[in-house]
């Protein structure tokens, strides 16, 4: 049920929203230098120097042990990274035949740890050398390409890192997004009130019956505390979680500022755009009050659809649904 739902989901999306901006909007001044001839060498690595980040290709007595690709740290931070240097992208299967890699002309692609970059399933790979192909001449940006950000963090972070995830991700839930109830004291505030119980509660009801425990809602902006045992049951679901499920949680959590939003969302409680209508509830309430300022409202209307529908798509491409 939940894998069909998670699938009806990736249908509804649109495509053009995994290639809008992200938040990730970081303005710096960066460089690039073009490699040497492809007859030359068959590998290109990048090196960070000052505010530069540079194309160089490898010595000579290296130019017959390497054909990849590695992209440098600052790929997961959202700047460019230089221009693109590669003509043609596809896939390829793992030499061992253990999952698929993304091939840039000739060249493996590697992830920021200098691993090649192994994913699950063909579909995958196949979506993120779509965001390959998509980058334009002028430069290389991260932020058009969330489903390589996603895969990155699965592969390199969430492995090394996961009791420390799922701890914040943890400490975090208390403070909750769906916990927190507006005062019902004045007109504009009883508006949300209203609107929270009638969008927000039976998402509170999945979540009691689910686990066992009910929720306790708060209107205190500091957040309030749940009950150990939901706490524990939470916790343990995290920690049954594989690497690229937990990394779609973390994403989703992070954006949506919400911990019980992410796991409805992987678990087939919500679809997509129910999860957004949930996050944006408050702030949509002031548009239809006050009006839409464009480039404002609207650019964070398209940013949050990034920020929750790659990770869903992403979790659902690792699966070959």
């Amino acid at each position: 049920m939940a894998h069909s739902l998670i699938k009806n989901s990736i249908k509804s999306i649109n495509p053009k929203f995994l290639s809008t901006l992200s938040a990730h909007r970081i303005v710096r001044r960066f460089g690039s230098a073009a490699a040497a001839d492809e007859e030359q060498s068959s590998s290109f690595t990048f090196s960070s120097e000052g505010d530069s980040i540079q194309l160089k290709s490898p010595s000579a007595a290296r130019r017959k042990l390497s054909s990849s690709v590695t992209m440098p740290i600052s790929f997961m931070t959202g700047s460019i990274v230089g221009k693109r240097f590669y003509k043609e992208v596809k896939t390829k299967e793992a030499d061992d035949g253990n999952g698929w890699t993304v091939m840039l002309d000739y060249r493996t692609l590697k992830t920021p740890a200098k691993r090649p970059l192994k994913l699950p399933t063909v579909a995958l790979a196949k979506a993120i050398a779509a965001e390959w192909d998509y980058q334009q001449i002028d430069g290389i940006r991260p932020f058009t390409m969330p489903l390589m950000r996603l895969a990155c963090t699965a592969l390199e972070r969430v492995p090394v890192t996961r009791p420390k995830i799922i701890e914040h991700l943890v400490k975090k839930f208390n403070q909750d997004l769906v916990f927190c109830r507006a005062p019902d004291d004045n007109e504009l505030a009883s508006l949300v009130y209203e609107r929270q119980v009638d969008k927000i509660d039976p998402l509170l009801h999945w979540l009691e019956s689910e686990f066992g425990f009910k929720p306790v809602v708060y209107s205190s902006f500091f957040g309030g505390k749940q009950e150990d045992g939901l706490v524990m049951a939470i916790e343990k679901l995290l920690k049954k979680t594989d690497d690229c499920e937990l990394a779609a949680i973390d994403a989703i959590a992070a954006s949506a500022q919400s911990l019980t939003i992410a796991i409805a969302l992987v678990h087939g409680r919500l679809q997509i755009e129910e999860a957004i209508e949930l996050i944006r509830l408050e702030e949509d309430l002031q548009v239809d009050r006050w009006g839409l300022v464009e480039g404002g409202h609207d650019i964070d209307i398209a940013d949050i659809r990034v920020q929750i529908s790659s990770p869903v798509v992403f979790l659902g491409l690792s699966r070959n649904m």
